[in-house]
């Protein structure tokens, strides 16, 4: 009699075999994936387990603005928003009530939630830039209130003080590398889905998609929910990570690294921005830094130049123009297909 783990295993080899080794960009994701999970046995610093874990923080972010602006096209500056309320919101129920961590993840995200609405109800009649800018004022104004109130939110000082995830750096790795992933597989699953096709429709042509009958009022307040409860956990977990939580977490250069890491990696992919951010967040917080030893001004230099040449060689992004030259899309049933086939794996079309 075969036992179930035998089962369970042969399953899982058979999923990988034909959804995830046959397509390059997947079997990209799942070796990053497991490089990143036995990277601790390699390199045990805390330097660079820190900057690891930062940066997938910034990579649920990155996803996140995703999910919004690159798949239905309301293109937020003011993404920094849910960031700073979850954050502040994790904060102020673990100093105050003595929350612990884990019970403030979903409150928080929830927080960030009802930010999306708040921003999304106003904006939905404006289009482009006006809806852009519209966003951008939102961070802002939350910044002005944190100012105003400095015994509840410390002022420009900031909060410290909070509960740890965990007292074991490596401990903590382990609790936020694997929840990036997870947030990263719900991300990219929704926008695969019939939701993420009426966000695509919504991009390309809001007129024609409110012709077809689709709600798009109701989907743009989706998209702006959906959006602010990934990024809200990312809040979260940057605020139980960190020791001390100010009003940087919703400065616009929080809102603009997050567009940099997206546009760089490649919008309208989820895993592109994620990729992005973990990229270029550890080479400038671990390589340059550390390592070289890179002043603040050249280190911005170079990765202003660095995002400068991939957009001039690769201008939809480095995940995409890598996805590009490995896979070709199926005329007939659009699913893909590694670059050397001749024929599509399941229908058998002809790829030339």
């Amino acid at each position: 009699m075969i036992s179930l783990p035998v089962i369970y295993a042969t399953r899982i080899y058979q999923l990988l075999r034909g959804e995830v080794l046959i397509i390059p960009a997947r079997t990209l994701i799942l070796i990053v994936c497991l490089v990143l999970l036995i990277l601790p046995a390699v390199i045990s610093q805390p330097l660079t387990l820190r900057v690891l874990i930062m940066a997938s923080i910034f990579a649920i972010l990155a996803a996140s603005w995703d999910l919004l602006s690159g798949f239905t096209g309301q293109v937020s500056f003011g993404h920094a928003l849910f960031f700073g309320v979850s954050a502040y919101t994790a904060v102020l129920l673990n100093q105050n009530i003595g929350l612990a961590p884990w019970a403030t993840v979903p409150i928080g995200a929830i927080a960030a939630v009802v930010a999306g609405l708040a921003i999304g109800v106003p904006c939905l009649r404006l289009r482009g830039t006006y809806l852009s800018f519209a966003t951008l004022a939102f961070p802002l104004i939350l910044a002005g209130v944190v100012m105003a109130i400095p015994s509840v939110t410390g002022g420009e000082y900031g909060i410290s003080g909070m509960d740890r995830l965990s007292d074991s750096r490596m401990v903590t790795y382990y609790m936020v590398i694997p929840s990036m992933m997870i947030l990263g597989l719900i991300m990219w699953k929704i926008s695969d889905s019939k939701t993420g096709l009426i966000f695509h429709a919504i991009r390309e042509d809001e007129v024609t998609a409110r012709a077809s009958g689709i709600n798009t009022t109701r989907y743009k307040l989706l998209a702006f929910s959906l959006s602010g409860l990934f990024a809200g956990i990312a809040g979260v977990l940057f605020a139980h990570v960190m020791p001390t939580v100010g009003p940087s977490v919703l400065g616009l250069t929080r809102s603009f690294e997050v567009i940099i890491w997206a546009v760089f990696g490649g919008i309208a992919t989820i895993y592109g921005p994620m990729f992005g951010a973990l990229l270029l967040f550890s080479l400038s917080e671990l390589v340059f830094t550390q390592y070289l030893h890179v002043p603040k001004e050249a280190k911005l230099l170079i990765l202003a130049c660095l995002v400068m040449l991939i957009l001039l060689f690769m201008p939809r992004g480095l995940t995409t123009w890598m996805r590009d030259k490995t896979e070709k899309i199926c005329p007939r049933c659009k699913l893909q297909n590694v670059a050397t086939r001749k024929t599509c794996r399941v229908c058998t079309a002809d790829l030339d």
